[in-house]
């Protein structure tokens, strides 16, 4: 079997990869692994800001995209001090795009050994119609991927 030296988790700020993020950070802690958090902006957000930017000129996109990576950094950093008992290297990771192609993409840069995801993310609307992310990553992961259930006391 392969050493695990890098883990890569997919972090979108809901309460199912809170819960993955928490999970990974332990295993990478109890493996002597480097952990790479790794949130995606979805192309389809910047999207719907770029259409509405076109109506109201003072939505600036490059701000957008600059203060919801901000927002997110401090939210990831602030659950990451939460559940990190030991000094190790973790690494935040942003990306824009389509979520599952960026996941991919990043887990072939940085070559990580195991991917560790939540099975639900922070909308379920766009998986009716188009498939989650999680399901996406399942046929499309190049190396082995981690599951973590809901968290107790979740609501579907």
């Amino acid at each position: 079997m392969k050493k695990i030296r890098k883990i890569m988790v997919g972090y979108d700020m809901s309460e199912y990869s809170a819960e993955a993020l928490r999970y990974a950070v332990g295993l990478a802690e109890n493996m002597g692994a480097e952990l790479f958090v790794v949130n995606v902006i979805n192309q389809r957000d910047i999207d719907a800001i770029q259409q509405i930017s076109l109506e109201c000129s003072t939505i600036s996109v490059p701000k957008w995209i600059e203060n919801t990576e901000k927002e997110r950094s401090e939210a990831t950093q602030e659950l990451i001090d939460q559940v990190r008992t030991e000094a190790m290297s973790i690494r935040k990771i942003f990306c824009i795009g389509v979520p599952f192609a960026e996941l991919v993409r990043a887990i072939g840069e940085h070559n990580v050994d195991l991917m560790v995801m939540g099975t639900k993310g922070r909308s379920n609307l766009a998986g009716v119609l188009f498939g989650t992310t999680a399901e996406k990553m399942f046929r499309k992961c190049p190396v082995p991927l981690l599951s973590i259930r809901k968290p107790p006391c979740a609501e579907d």
